[in-house]
């Protein structure tokens, strides 16, 4: 009866969440619940950790591993509790030496009897077995499948016959996996407390983002865009997020999100012109293992991630004409099938999206679709360039100076009037993104010492004086010239790194920009990528 509900208690515990070391202990006190048993033990397999100072380093063949003493209780012959202690000689076990290394090693159990009458060479503490009526000992590995990680024994006051050593090896094969299970829910435990850290960090990283670099501003055109921020925020209304590439799109993006009432759920930002075609599917709405060769498991996609959160389409303007309809039937119904799986999965996601392109023009020339469009511009925010904020640039350079300053472990460098006048006379194409850039390079070379905000050779040509822009009687210079400005730069940079791109010595490198953002520049502008013949 006692061996049925022992049995009984420690398959419920397979059920339980609770702790490991609650767990052995409930374990043991289950053994200890049968008559005749004194003393009852759990070893699991370890790093070895105390070689210098085990009592069994003369004898331990490998001393990667060894069997620690996690959980002990025995009984005395007076019936008090005791020998609860995981010190002493025995705490360590080697690996295949003894009966306890014997068993975690080969996997098979050990029953030895007549304790009192035999002299076998496994025995140890002789005194004890005599003082305290031993008779008998058995120990039984401690395994999931083929994979021993301990073992249990116990040293009883009566010999072990057949019947009793079967129970303790049904026993423990249910109390592996209880174990197991313990240790398991243990490990996931403190995998979610990690998650859940990083998950804030990245969250205070983002807030950080959105509240010293993009709110930093004091131009009209920055104030306003901080006001459609708060009028939307609050509602789930898709944003199309529209300006020149390094505005600071993104920053919108995660300001708007941090925001409103989603801002405890994920942002998951995707790179529409990343996505080669063959993939669209599967890495918007995810697939199932086996759906197509290489899909060696499930994966959820980029929508599955966003739910109850935000989605941020960045380079919506980038994307095929062939995938924009199966992008404009998720954000129409909320629903979509992932890759191999027949099944509708409905959805709960906030979307903003972004272009640096003029997507009503694209619209007309028939590269973008029109309900997509209209379905995205529910609510538009056009994003200044930076040459029509001058007022921002000084705050912003102070931001960066500070920020930079930070990172490099030194004091924060003083900016003088000169420098901003020379950063106010020159016309950003690469926008904020160019600033920061020039700021963090001046930082490098002051070595915390004395800073000197320059602009490099390559852009010097490039600068348009702000009385050039401010003045409506001198010349004022047109959209279209400065496309122009930018254009004549670019096809200069081409020619002098012979049209390569990227590398130290390529076009993107000379310009201060990314190599994905220049050849986004260029399509755009509608320069060749090669010289002609």
């Amino acid at each position: 009866m006692l061996h049925n509900i022992a049995l009984d208690s420690v398959s419920k515990r397979i059920l339980e969440k609770a702790p490991v070391e609650e767990t052995l202990s409930e374990i043991l006190n289950l053994i200890m619940a049968e008559p005749g048993h004194a003393l009852a033990r759990i070893w699991l397999v370890k790093p070895g950790d105390i070689c210098a100072t085990c009592p069994m380093r003369g004898e331990c063949p490998n001393r990667t591993q060894c069997l620690h003493l996690t959980a002990s209780i025995g009984r005395d012959n007076q019936g008090k509790l005791t020998w609860r202690g995981l010190e002493g000689r025995f705490r360590r076990f080697p690996l295949g030496m003894r009966k306890i290394g014997f068993a975690a090693e080969t996997g098979e159990s050990v029953r030895i009897g007549d304790l009192d009458q035999s002299e076998h060479s496994w025995i140890v503490d002789r005194e004890w077995i005599r003082n305290e009526g031993i008779k008998s000992v058995a120990a039984h590995p401690l395994r999931i499948q083929d994979d021993v990680f301990g073992v249990i024994s116990v040293f009883s006051r009566e010999n072990f016959n057949d019947e009793s050593f079967r129970w303790l090896r049904l026993f423990a094969d249910q109390a592996s996996i209880a174990i197991a299970n313990a240790r398991a829910f243990e490990e996931i435990g403190r995998l979610r407390e990690r998650l859940r850290e990083e998950n804030e960090y990245l969250r205070e990283e983002i807030q950080e983002a959105s509240q010293h670099t993009f709110l930093i501003g004091e131009s009209p055109a920055w104030k306003m865009i901080l006001q459609q921020i708060d009028l939307v925020a609050g509602s789930d209304a898709t944003v199309l997020v529209t300006g020149e590439s390094g505005t600071g799109k993104e920053l919108v993006a995660r300001a708007i999100h941090e925001s409103s009432p989603r801002r405890e759920n994920a942002l998951v930002r995707v790179n529409c012109a990343a996505i080669s075609p063959e993939l669209f599917e599967s890495e918007f709405f995810g697939h199932t293992k086996g759906s197509f060769t290489g899909a060696v498991r499930d994966r959820p996609g980029r929508f599955q991630l966003a739910d109850g959160g935000t989605i941020f389409l960045d380079e919506i303007g980038e994307l095929p004409l062939n995938m924009q309809g199966k992008l404009l039937r998720v954000i129409q119904e909320r629903q979509f099938e992932r890759v191999g799986e027949d099944q509708t999965n409905t959805i709960d996601v906030r979307v903003v999206a972004a272009t640096n392109r003029d997507l009503a023009t694209e619209v007309r020339n028939g590269n973008f679709r029109e309900d997509l469009f209209y379905r995205l511009n529910v609510f538009p925010i056009s994003v200044p360039p930076l040459r029509e904020r001058p007022e921002d640039i000084e705050p912003l350079t102070h931001y960066f100076v500070n920020r930079f300053a930070k990172k490099m472990r030194c004091r924060s460098l003083e900016v003088t009037h000169a420098d901003i006048e020379l950063l106010k006379s020159y016309a950003f194409p690469g926008n904020v993104r160019e600033l920061e850039n020039i700021v963090e390079r001046a930082m490098i070379l002051a070595q915390c010492d004395q800073l000197n905000i320059s602009l490099p050779k390559v852009l010097d040509r490039m600068i348009v004086h702000r009385e050039e822009i401010r003045q409506p009687v001198e010349r004022v210079l047109t959209i279209d010239d400065l496309k122009q400005l930018e254009r004549e730069n670019i096809v200069r940079a081409l020619k002098r790194s012979n049209y390569k791109i990227y590398g130290a010595d390529g076009a993107a490198s000379l310009i201060g920009s990314k190599p994905t953002t220049l050849i986004s520049r260029i399509k755009r502008l509608g320069i060749a990528m090669r010289p002609s013949a």
